[in-house]
């Protein structure tokens, strides 16, 4: 009876003792990849001594970027399907993963052309994949449903300045895509497709530098090892951080103007504590211990 009676937490609402918790334990997961850094050179001994760190520390921003990047996303889920709230009729982990791989399998094609271009293909695929999305999503919900795009959130679109109120249905929180969501969208998908590219492109080089010498082969045949290692944490990482973000949104998000938006802040400790271990954990299978 307790349970039932107890009054709900503020969502968003944050919490300085676990705030300060995760940074303590994202300050731990660095320090022991400083320390497991150098034993990389048993297998590499021509790469730098902190080179296994500074591919942790690439994680550690792919995938903030990646958890950042989610709140902009513009989620709806069941409500949306129905017409009684904006954004696209999906969850919150499967939108940001799909928009977020779109742009890491750009970003893994152009990987031989630098971190740089690789980067920002990453970016500019994830982002065209939302693109798309959003305008197919807005298609339907005029041509198909028969409604207006209207936000509940906010009076006027922070972009265009509409008016919001006129086009918006009674009981509903708004329906459609707007103008500001449909941006979001676009911006959620870019920082996904080159964070997810950034971890990647890490990995892969800590794997093409190890691999030869941890499993005595040449570094052609090591190289589909790599790819498929590199990959498979990328695409790892992104699950991880989109389904700790949708913890953090609990439902829909109308994009960058919600007020649930400013919920970032403890989703980008969680997912700098998240993609650390995964990081470590990544790094670990190349060191001898």
């Amino acid at each position: 009876m307790s349970a039932v009676a107890a009054k709900p937490a503020a969502g968003g609402a944050m919490n300085p003792t676990a705030m300060a918790v995760g940074i303590v334990m994202l300050l731990i997961l660095v320090g022991i990849g400083y320390m497991v850094s150098p034993m990389v050179l048993t297998y590499a001994p021509a790469i730098s001594p902190t080179f296994a760190l500074m591919a942790l520390l690439g994680v550690i921003i792919g995938g903030v970027l990646i958890g950042f990047g989610t709140h902009f996303v513009p989620v709806g889920g069941a409500p949306a399907a129905m017409g009684q709230a904006p954004g696209i009729a999906t969850g919150v982990a499967m939108l940001a993963a799909g928009a977020g791989l779109a742009g890491l399998f750009g970003g893994a094609w152009a990987a031989e052309l630098g971190m740089v271009i690789a980067v920002v293909t990453g970016g500019v695929g994830g982002g065209l994949m939302m693109a798309i999305t959003c305008m197919m999503v807005n298609f339907v919900y005029v041509f198909g449903m028969g409604i207006p795009s209207a936000s509940g959130k906010v009076a006027n679109d922070p972009i265009t300045g509409d008016s919001q109120a006129e086009y918006k249905s009674q009981g509903t929180e708004g329906h459609g895509l707007p103008f500001i969501s449909f941006v979001g969208g676009v911006i959620g998908g870019i920082l996904g497709g080159a964070g997810g590219t950034l971890i990647y492109l890490e990995l892969l080089s800590l794997y093409e530098e190890t691999l030869p010498g941890m499993m005595q082969i040449t570094p052609a045949q090591a190289m589909p090892i790599a790819v498929s290692a590199a990959g498979m944490f990328a695409v790892g990482l992104f699950l991880v951080n989109a389904v700790l973000t949708a913890y953090n949104i609990t439902g829909t998000i109308e994009g960058p103007h919600d007020p649930k938006f400013k919920r970032w802040p403890r989703a980008i400790v969680a997912s700098a504590v998240a993609s650390a271990l995964c990081g470590l954990v990544a790094i670990l299978i190349v060191v001898p211990l």
